[in-house]
């Protein structure tokens, strides 16, 4: 079934940005700073009291999870919660996505919370930004109703964790399904490739 988003305007979408982005912020340093903390025991128990304390005071509050935090400004959708751009999830890197028309890129950092093999981002995140970057290639900015069909991955080398690059791009339309290519790269060249297929699902035919 379709989605519904709430329209709001660039100032609302500054103020809640501005609101929670830096909350987000902090959550994802306070991530970082868990994987590689080598404090003493009695500062570790006292950093988990805290943030217990912390998260209960989140908690008097809360959405319910079916109603996750969804706005659109200018016909784009914000998915706050999504787990490669969204701004309120701290487990997002996040991707600030560039579009120009069918081709969209983003330059963005992984650190020490995306680790596979020691000092290279994990495969099921490079797969994870790929298909989000395909995704977004394909949907136009996710202004088109377009759901992943399949994707492909290839490896071609480890993937660095630190500055890096995703980039995709549409080949061809045909029918309710598009094609799209994208890769990730780092500041020597190419890691990994991708070549996805973006389905219109079928509610969206019914209503073209």
């Amino acid at each position: 079934m379709d989605i519904a988003y709430e329209p709001i305007g660039a100032d609302e979408h500054g103020r809640l940005a501005g609101l929670y982005g830096p909350l987000t912020d902090a959550v994802r340093d306070l991530i970082d700073a868990t994987i590689l903390t080598d404090v003493d025991a009695d500062t570790i128990e006292d950093a988990r009291i805290a943030i217990e304390a912390v998260t209960q005071k989140l908690r008097a509050s809360q959405l319910s999870p079916a109603a996750a935090v969804r706005y659109v400004v200018d016909g784009r959708p914000l998915v706050w919660g999504n787990a490669v751009i969204g701004m309120r999830n701290p487990i997002a890197p996040p991707l600030t996505i560039h579009h120009d028309g069918g081709r969209c890129w983003s330059e963005f950092s992984l650190g020490i919370a995306y680790e596979g093999p020691p000092g290279l981002v994990h495969g099921g995140v490079c797969a994870l930004v790929l298909d989000h970057i395909l995704g977004e290639a394909a949907s136009e900015g996710l202004t088109k109703p377009l759901f992943t069909g399949t994707i492909s991955v290839k490896y071609l080398r480890g993937t660095p964790l630190g500055e890096l690059r995703a980039e995709a791009a549409i080949e061809r339309t045909e029918g309710v399904k598009t094609f799209v290519r994208g890769s990730i790269s780092d500041h020597t060249g190419t890691t990994a490739e991708a070549e996805g297929i973006f389905v219109m699902p079928g509610w969206a035919r019914e209503i073209r």
